[in-house]
Formats: C-alpha cells, structure tokens, sequence
C-alpha cells in the first residue's frame, strides 16, 4: 500500500489515496499502527484521499488514537496540494469532502507545486448542543470550568469538531502536557474536545498551543487556529483578521463577518512517500 508523508506546520499525516489502490480494510487499525513513533512512519495521524461524487476528493482523517475526527485543517491544505501536484486535480482551486460538508480551497502554485492554500473552513458552529458542549450559552463564553482544582474561562467553538479556548498570560508556561487530556475528557464535553491555551500580543497577533483530541500535544492545529479567531473576537480580545503563532510555523486567519466563513491561509508539505505493508 502507497503512501505519502505531509505536513502542515509540523502537523503530520500519513497520507494514502484510493483513487489507484483499494481503501485499507481497517483504517481506525492501520491509523495507530502507521502513526507510531517508534515501530510505525509516525505521525499524528491517518487521512485518505477518496474518490467524491460532489468534490474533487474526499478525506477521512484519523487521529493516530484509531479515532476518527470530523476535520482537519492542516491536513485538508496537504490534501488539496496532494490533488494538484500529484495529477487528479491540476487546478488553481480545488473542492475536497469533509466531515462538515463541501470546502474550497485556493492554491498558490510555484514552479508547479502548490506551496500555500487558502481554504474556506465554513462558518463556525455557536450553539452549544452542535459543539457540542453541556457548557452554558450560545456560544459557551469565557464560561467558568473547573479542572484539577483549579479554574478556566473557557470559550467553546466548534469548526466541525469541537474546540476549547483558555487565553492565559503566558502559553509557553502552561501545564498543557499535564492539563490537555483533563480537558480533552471533561464531562462538559461529550465528544470530548480539542484543547487550546492562548496569549494575545495585540489585536491582530496571537500565540497559542494546542492539546488535539486522540493525539496530544501537536506542532499546529488548523481547525483550532480558526477556533482561536473565533472566540478572540467573540471575548472582544482581538480582531477579524489575526496572524497565529503556533510552534509549527504561522497561519492567517480571517472572520469576516459573523454567520460567514472563517478562512484560514498556510502552507502545506510534501516529506517523503513509501510502501507499508498491506493488512
């Protein structure tokens, strides 16, 4: 079985696709093998590149716990750039099937390779029971969470998979490592949720660290980047269009209006590709 190693700001998938070779029997099975560190390719993850009948392409992407999540927004970006650099869509954008419905995605092409991708995320999910959070109000906003004895204002968003947002003075320092799986499994969250902490350096330029759900701490987290835009200007701490520092590297966020799309701009890389043993 073919596959190719991407990534996005160092959040990486083993990536295969089913247009040329069958789909893997069991993928919740072969995500956690192929993404161990040490016995597998490693990654945080698997995602498929399928054949649509509404898009381009779908994906299925699996956090590297065999679990499977709605959305990945680094991955979907190393997707659209698989579709064009590797022949299926040779376009400047490019349609891929996701679990939170059809996304557009720009591509900025250079010496033939797509380098950076644009992509319309769609706009973000606010009611409680859709995050889906116990959290009170629609959206949860800086809502008291208690956690080991201690207490977050949480912000809860959901970009087609659940997402929590805590800004604190100094996201570096935080205990993610300790505190991202209490979050992750907290009660209030009933699908569990993908974790985030946050600094502000001014309205337009954050720093943030995230705990993804079914894989831990990661380099970046696209969905969670556009979370991040999200709860800033809902709590009034930042503005709609926002550069996100994140430990892989920097995304572009834009929020335009509400009820409308949050878009999303980074790049998106090829590593390596290879054969794993089908089964």
């Amino acid at each position: 079985m073919k596959f190719t190693k991407m990534h996005g700001l160092g959040n990486d998938y083993v990536y295969i696709e089913t247009f040329h070779q069958p789909e893997p029997s069991d993928p919740s099975l072969l995500a956690r093998t192929i993404s161990d560190r040490h016995f597998g390719v490693g990654s945080d993850g698997l995602i498929l590149i399928m054949p649509s009948r509404q898009a381009d392409a779908r994906m299925r992407m699996f956090n590297a716990d065999g679990s499977e999540g709605e959305m990945c927004g680094n991955g979907v970006r190393c997707v659209a750039k698989y579709l064009h650099d590797h022949g299926i869509a040779r376009k400047e954008r490019v349609t891929v099937e996701t679990g939170r419905g059809v996304l557009s995605l720009d591509l900025k092409i250079d010496q033939c390779e797509a380098k950076l991708v644009r992509v319309d995320m769609g706009a973000p999910i606010l009611r409680a029971a859709e995050i889906p959070t116990l959290l009170p109000g629609d959206p949860p906003i800086d809502v008291p969470l208690q956690v080991d004895g201690q207490t977050f204002a949480v912000t809860a968003v959901s970009m087609g998979n659940p997402h929590a947002i805590v800004f604190v003075e100094d996201s570096a320092a935080f205990p993610l490592e300790r505190l991202g799986p209490l979050i992750e499994n907290h009660p209030m969250f009933p699908r569990r949720v993908n974790f985030h902490v946050v600094d502000v350096f001014g309205p337009e330029e954050v720093r943030m660290r995230t705990w993804e759900r079914g894989s831990g701490i990661t380099l970046a987290c696209g969905t969670g980047a556009c979370a991040v835009c999200v709860a800033g200007v809902l709590t009034g701490r930042t503005s709609r269009r926002i550069l996100a520092h994140l430990p892989g590297g920097d995304l572009q966020l834009e929020w335009p209006e509400p009820s409308q799309s949050v878009f999303m701009t980074g790049p998106a890389t090829e590593v390596f590709s290879g054969e794993w043993p089908a089964g």
